[in-house]
């Protein structure tokens, strides 16, 4: 059974459920259309009625209040259609992103204890073994109609109920599940909505991985208005050249970007020219903003129309923390994130938890209504980060200890400054240190090891690990290619680190603890691997590796070096084909990276793309190309 218990939350109050939320929208425009997803639309009462049909079969299996439902599906309309249904039911989803390793995956299930597994037939082969009731989505709604199932179910949940469970990184190498109200959600929207004005006419992108909890936001801030969300296919998402089309296209109104994403959708701007869009807001989350970042669109858009804004965020605390509006003035400010939501409240505190002065660093604590019940059966852990709320003392309340550094301003903004751990953003991720160090570990050449974030040159964030191992003579080290296929395994692609350092020890502090601040910038010299340097040799080569060098944010590139173990992972990919399109006129795929892998076989590709492609040029672009390659 998987029902969960509740462990720290605020008192009850009145409220609704996030569907009955969207039942009221489905009776005031029915006809209206709520989803998109490739040329594919439902309308409010298409999407209602489906998600009653499927919860009418739920039912059937059990799935009742705070009983968890696993979730496995691709980004498309039917995953909306699973959320509402298991919601519905009266169910909590538990979301899995298909793009994990299958030990996370099984990991996820095993721990959730979900009995139910809501899936796509196309989908269900990669699923590893599971106790779970295994049901494919598109199977259920082929099914015959039955008299009533498409009229709204009776409730079940109360908005004290769970409305999802997201995994997010841990210390301990095991992801942990944080618990999630209906309410959680509902005042998000209530608390924030005389600062955004949200509507119907609004059109949302879902951008993000259900596993993701920004994608929470993007859903419901369609649906509960009476808007439109357009589903975003994993491919578009990493190509920001086709995002930008589908920005213009579907005319949205409402866009959500971590900040590595926006700086993509600002280079394919760029090199595809600005169009017109209809947006109003554009929103950042899930990692700190580097504010001058964002000068090239400030100089094409002005600050006004849309408007930007800053809103830092944890799952534990419900998508949203605090609102910053920006503007071109805060170009050379830190990482600003302005003030809490009117119904959270931020204490900043020192090692005592006591509370400092303005302009003094210490960790940042949330209280009020967004904080989670707590951790999925880590009780332990739960009175670790949600302690009891000793400033205000209000029986019952919470804080939740973030980890993360900040300092009140004297403008009453709250400036992030950075991780307390070894807890790290990359890409919008969360991700904990200690949990890829433990994968390592598993390794029995790997004596010691430590993974760090550097961002050696500004914007290009990425993973290190520094790896104690046997010398190469005494025959046992282990190869990149091989502690990469490891971490493939057991983690998410953007956890896999972009270098392996080898150390002969890692450096100490004086008190015997790690020197983090001490581990060596990576070079040729120091990596895992001592491939030696051969230098690119045709003009092709040349143009090449300066394109992958400055996206790898490294000095040079070999014509034998594997660019994935570089650095190179999805985003980057999508960045990539778009460069050698503007240099070359040439359309590679993700496949043709992934089948060259070094340098010398993708320039060789390029060659042949671009001798296949001139005789359909105009003279001026061959004449373009040609002179490109004499520069080079």
């Amino acid at each position: 059974m998987s029902e969960v218990p509740h462990t720290c939350y605020l008192p009850r109050s009145g409220g609704a459920t996030l569907h009955q939320l969207f039942e009221a929208q489905v009776a005031l425009r029915p006809k209206a259309v709520a989803l998109t997803c490739e040329g594919q639309s439902l309308t409010y009462g298409q999407l209602n009625a489906r998600a009653n049909r499927l919860a009418c079969q739920l039912v059937k299996l059990d799935v009742t209040a705070d009983r968890l439902v696993g979730l496995y599906m691709d980004r498309c309309n039917e995953l909306v259609v699973a959320i509402l249904a298991i919601l519905k039911a009266g169910g909590a989803y538990v979301p899995i992103d298909p793009a994990y390793p299958a030990d996370r995956v099984a990991f996820m299930l095993e721990d959730s204890q979900a009995p139910v597994l809501l899936t796509q037939s196309k989908l269900a082969c990669k699923l590893p073994p599971t106790q779970a009731k295994v049901l494919c989505i598109d199977e259920m709604l082929a099914r015959p109609v039955q008299a009533g199932e498409e009229t709204n179910l009776l409730p079940v949940a109360g908005p004290d109920h769970l409305a999802y469970v997201i995994y997010t990184s841990g210390t301990t190498g095991k992801p942990k599940g944080s618990l999630i109200t209906h309410r959680n959600v509902t005042r998000l929207f209530a608390a924030t909505e005389h600062w955004f004005g949200f509507r119907e006419h609004d059109v949302w992108t879902v951008f993000h991985s259900c596993a993701f909890d920004f994608s929470v936001w993007e859903i419901w801030g369609a649906l509960l208005y009476g808007g439109r969300a357009v589903m975003v296919p994993y491919t578009v998402s990493r190509t920001p050249e086709a995002f930008y089309e589908l920005l213009a296209n579907e005319q949205v109104t409402v866009l959500n970007q971590t900040p590595s994403a926006f700086r993509q959708l600002i280079q394919a701007e760029e090199s595809a020219g600005q169009k017109e869009l209809a947006l109003r807001y554009a929103i950042f989350g899930g990692e700190a903003l580097e504010m001058g970042s964002l000068r090239p669109w400030f100089e094409r858009h002005g600050d006004q129309q849309p408007q930007l804004v800053n809103m830092y965020g944890i799952t534990e605390t419900t998508v949203h923390v605090t609102y910053r509006p920006l503007s071109k003035s805060d170009l050379d400010s830190g990482s600003v994130i302005g003030v809490p939501i009117p119904d959270l409240q931020i204490h900043i505190l020192d090692p005592q938890r006591q509370p400092v002065v303005m302009g003094v660093p210490g960790e940042m604590y949330v209280g009020g209504a967004g904080l989670a019940r707590g951790y999925l059966r880590r009780p332990e852990l739960t009175a670790e980060r949600f302690i009891p709320d000793h400033l205000t003392g209000r029986p019952g309340s919470c804080l939740y200890r973030t980890g993360d550094l900040a300092r009140f301003l004297s403008s009453r903004d709250i400036e992030y400054l950075g991780r307390i751990d070894s807890q790290v953003k990359i890409r919008g991720f969360r991700v904990e240190l200690g949990e890829i160090e433990s994968v390592f570990r598993q390794h029995p050449a790997v004596r010691e090891v430590a993974v760090i974030a550097r961002e050696d040159t500004p914007g290009a964030k990425r993973l290190v690990a520094y790896l104690v191992v046997p010398p190469p003579a005494a025959g046992q080290a282990p190869r990149s290619q091989e502690l990469h296929e490891l971490l493939s395994r057991k983690l998410p692609e953007y956890m896999i680190p972009a270098e392996f350092v080898r150390m002969t020890a890692l450096p100490l502090t004086a008190n015997g603890k790690l020197d983090r601040a001490a581990l060596p910038m990576p070079t040729r010299e120091n990596a895992l691997d001592t491939i030696p340097y051969c230098a690119p040799e045709s003009a092709i080569e040349i143009q090449v590796a300066s394109i992958m060098s400055q996206l790898l944010a490294i000095d040079r590139v070999g014509r034998e070096d594997d660019f994935f173990l570089l650095g190179l992972h999805s985003m980057l990919s999508a960045m990539l084909i778009v460069r050698l399109r503007e240099k070359f006129g040439v359309q590679l795929t993700l496949r043709d990276l992934f089948e060259t892998r070094t340098l010398a076989k993708l320039s060789e590709k390029v060659e042949h793309e671009l001798l296949s492609n001139l005789t359909q040029m105009s003279e001026e672009e061959v004449h373009r190309i040609l002179s490109t390659l004499e520069g080079g």
